[in-house]
């Protein structure tokens, strides 16, 4: 019976632009608002995005290590299944499709529809805040943006990989250009209406090291997490990287040493034009507008709402192309419909993963939509009580996003921490890259990883989410036991 395998088409650039593409969406425009919220001191709060980096590269190093000992498709979801069993690999596959990557796609789909929408609202009718689109017309237009980015990517895994290299250009462009404003702002004009101050930095720190609320400090990485999840987005497209021994450990270290630098400058230079009293209030425009609003007028917050959306528009294009090789690697395995293995006869690319992988990304997007638009209970009110319904007040972005993260961390902890078993089980096996500094790196890694988890279970704004995913990951469990024990069924 012939094997369905993925052609080796992705270049370095395109390994690299897969890496940063995927990560840059969202979050380094939105998330500084919540960062804010949680964290007073502005010194502090760069520390979250400094920490969230250092994390995403102590994973980066060990992980390049495991991706290059199996380079196919699946990612994850191959490591998990030949580190911990099957059974592992397809929690992580359930997970990942129903809650994690589709999630990520819808959050990101709606951030592109919101920042298109102030795009129009801006150039049709400046200074106002009238809504263009209604609700629901917005929540059709989002649909039909995951259609067509999922058409793209069916059509050829090269022509998404090259759509993937131009935008992450433009994405990685438009952060440097955000680093330079507040400077060359005060540079140009003698006396601007808004020049940064190094007086938004204050506080920098708490008085002491007690002062400290690590709880919150603790919710505030989750949402930095946030903005550095997709670094291993490599990893599931392994299988058609040329070179994936050589490409794959260049890709994934490269390209997290240049978000950390993005990342941590940028958010520096919101410090530097707004101050976090009034930064934590931005609850209807990213901080991004607001920052750029301040620095050059109306053209900057128009300015801003397209560097946005374009930035979203490529890390949603980076997940449709990288999320149907897990339920392609799934379905090869038995662990999920056979069909889902099928290639498209003419462009070589698992087309019925890919619209899967979308239909399901759009049901998510409007349930979580018309569940936070009408404030639908998640349980019966009878349930109340076991606090898992939806938080009052909080956005569908957010909500999103928490759900992807409690399944992102706890697996994706749990792929890095793999390393540990190959050493152990495959000890003569050919590595061309190895971990630098194993085993304190992946150490360091899981167990702060660890406790960032376990804090989601303590935090209120996050505990609903991490209770339902967990729930979620048991009914997997039940699932696997059911259908797939004894491999596929019939």
């Amino acid at each position: 019976m012939h094997t369905p395998q993925l052609a080796r088409v992705l270049g370095p650039w395109m390994a690299a632009a897969i890496v940063v593409g995927t990560v840059i969406g969202s979050g380094v425009f939105k998330k500084a608002r919540n960062v804010a919220e949680n964290v007073p001191e502005s010194g502090l709060a760069l520390s979250v995005w400094v920490l969230g980096g250092v994390l995403a590269l102590l994973g980066a190093l060990a992980y390049a290590e495991v991706a290059t000992l199996f380079p196919r498709a699946g990612g994850n979801y191959v490591f998990l299944r030949e580190g911990y069993g099957r059974m592992a690999g397809f929690l992580w596959g359930w997970v990942e499709f129903w809650i994690i990557r589709t999630g990520s796609i819808a959050a990101l789909a709606t951030m592109f529809t919101e920042s298109f929408h102030d795009v129009l609202r801006q150039a049709l009718y400046p200074g106002q805040t009238v809504d263009v689109l209604a609700f629901w017309p917005r929540q059709v237009f989002t649909v039909l943006v995951i259609a067509a980015l999922a058409a793209l990517n069916a059509r050829g895994t090269r022509l998404g990989g090259g759509l993937q290299v131009i935008v992450t250009s433009v994405k990685v462009g438009s952060l440097l250009f955000i680093i330079a404003l507040p400077f060359v702002v005060l540079a140009a004009v003698s006396e601007p209406q808004h020049p940064p101050r190094v007086e938004y930095l204050s506080p920098a720190w708490p008085g002491s090291f007690g002062g400290v609320n690590w709880s919150l400090y603790g919710a505030a990485l989750v949402g930095v997490l946030w903005a550095y999840h997709g670094w291993m987005n490599i990893a599931p497209v392994a299988e058609e990287v040329t070179e994936p021994q050589r490409n794959i450990p260049r890709a994934l270290l490269g390209g997290v040493l240049l978000l950390i630098a993005l990342y941590c400058g940028a958010n520096l230079a919101y410090y530097l034009v707004i101050p976090r009293d009034q930064m934590k209030e931005l609850r209807n425009t990213t901080v991004a507008t607001e920052f750029c609003l301040r620095l050059i007028g109306p053209v900057g917050s128009l300015l801003a709402s397209a560097i946005v959306m374009t930035s979203v528009f490529g890390s949603l294009n980076g997940n449709l192309l990288v999320g149907p090789r897990l339920l392609f690697a799934m379905g090869k395995d038995g662990l999920a419909p056979a069909g889902l293995q099928r290639l498209h006869p003419a462009f070589g690319t698992p087309w019925v993963a890919t619209v899967v992988l979308a239909g399901w990304s759009c049901l998510m997007l409007v349930g979580v939509g018309a569940l936070t638009q009408y404030r639908v209970p998640v349980l019966p009110l009878g349930f109340a009580d076991l606090d898992l319904n939806l938080p009052p007040n909080k956005a569908p972005f957010d909500v999103v996003t928490d759900f992807a993260m409690f399944g992102a961390v706890a697996f994706e902890t749990l792929a890095v921490a793999s390393i540990f078993v190959f050493r152990w089980t495959l000890p003569g096996a050919e590595r061309p890259y190895r971990c630098w500094g194993y085993p304190a790196v992946p150490v360091v890694y899981c167990l702060i990883m660890a406790a960032v988890l376990a804090n989601m279970f303590v935090t209120p704004e996050q505990r609903s989410e991490a209770q339902i995913g967990l729930g979620f990951m048991a009914l997997g469990v039940v699932v696997y036991q059911i259908v797939y024990r004894g491999g596929r069924p019939a």
